[in-house]
C-alpha cells in the first residue's frame, strides 16, 4: 500500500468518525416525544421524519409509527398522564381520561367558553351534513341560527366551504381543522354513527361536489352569516330562545396535555 493510499484511508476513517460523532444519541421515540411536548398543534408523520432526519436520526414514516407505539407503551407502563394520539391528520400529546377531572378543576376559568346546547346542535348538523347551507340548518333545528353560526365561525370550529350551485348561491358551511383538534378526531370519519347515519356523507349532488373543500383550505371564517348569506334575505324568524337561556353544561372538547 502506498503512502497516498494510506493517507486517503485515514482521511475517510476520520470523516466517518466525525459524522458518527455528530449524530445525536437519542432514540426516535424520545425525539418524537420531545417535539410533541413542545407544540400545541398536531404534527404530521412527514414533518416528524423531516425533523429527525435533519437532526441526524435516520427514520421514515414506518419508523415514526413504531416510535409512537413504543412511546405509548412506555407511557402506559409508567402510568404517565398523557398519550400520543392521532388528531387531525397528525400526532399530538393529549391527557388521558383519568386526569380529566383534575384538568377541569385547574382550568375552571375556561368554563365560560363552553358551547351552549344551541351551538352544539348547530355544530353537529354541520359536521354530519356538510357542506350545508344556513337554511338547511334552520330547517332541521326549527329556529333561526344566524347568531349561533356567527359564534361558531368566531371560534373557528366552522368555516365557509364555498357557495351552493343553486338560486342565490347561498354560503355552504363545513367544519374546520380546529374542530378536529378540539374534539380529538383524526378525521371526520371518526365521528360516531347516529341512528345509522354515517358521519360526513359523501357528496351526491353537483352542489356539494363543487364545494367540497378540505377543512384547512376553507375560504374564510371572518363572515357574518346573518348579513352576507344571500339565501337568507331578511331574517323574520324569531330569535333563538336557546341563546337567552342557561343551558346545562354539555360535553366539552378534550384537554391537551
Amino acid at each position: 500500500m502506498t503512502a497516498d493510499n494510506a493517507d486517503s484511508l485515514e482521511t475517510a476513517d476520520t470523516t466517518a468518525a466525525s459524522d458518527s460523532d455528530d449524530r445525536p444519541d437519542v432514540a426516535p421515540a424520545a425525539a418524537v416525544e420531545a417535539i410533541l411536548l413542545t407544540t400545541d398543534k398536531p404534527v404530521s408523520a412527514a414533518k416528524l421524519v423531516d425533523a429527525l432526519v435533519l437532526a441526524g436520526i435516520e427514520t421514515d414514516r414506518a419508523g415514526i409509527e413504531a416510535a409512537v407505539t413504543d412511546l405509548n407503551g412506555s407511557l402506559e407502563t409508567h402510568g404517565r398522564a398523557f398519550r400520543i394520539e392521532t388528531v387531525a391528520g397528525g400526532y399530538r400529546a393529549m391527557a388521558t381520561d383519568a386526569v380529566a377531572p383534575v384538568l377541569a378543576a385547574f382550568h375552571g376559568a375556561r368554563s365560560t367558553g363552553r358551547l351552549s346546547r344551541a351551538a352544539l346542535e348547530t355544530l353537529a348538523i354541520v359536521a354530519y351534513r356538510q357542506p350545508v347551507t344556513r337554511a338547511e340548518i334552520e330547517a332541521i333545528r326549527g329556529v333561526a341560527s344566524g347568531e349561533v353560526l356567527r359564534a361558531l365561525l368566531e371560534r373557528k370550529l366552522v368555516v365557509v366551504a364555498g357557495r351552493a350551485e343553486e338560486l342565490g348561491r347561498p354560503m355552504l358551511y363545513g367544519t374546520s381543522k380546529n374542530f378536529l383538534e378540539s374534539f380529538g378526531l383524526a378525521a371526520l370519519g371518526d365521528l360516531p354513527t347516529i341512528d345509522g347515519i354515517p358521519p360526513a356523507p359523501e357528496a351526491e349532488s353537483p352542489r356539494a361536489e363543487a364545494a367540497e373543500i378540505e377543512p384547512a383550505e376553507a375560504v374564510s371564517t371572518n363572515v357574518d352569516p346573518a348579513a352576507t348569506d344571500p339565501a337568507d334575505g331578511a331574517d323574520t324568524q324569531p330569535s333563538d330562545p336557546e341563546q337567552t337561556t342557561a343551558d346545562p353544561a354539555p360535553p366539552q372538547p378534550k384537554d391537551d396535555a
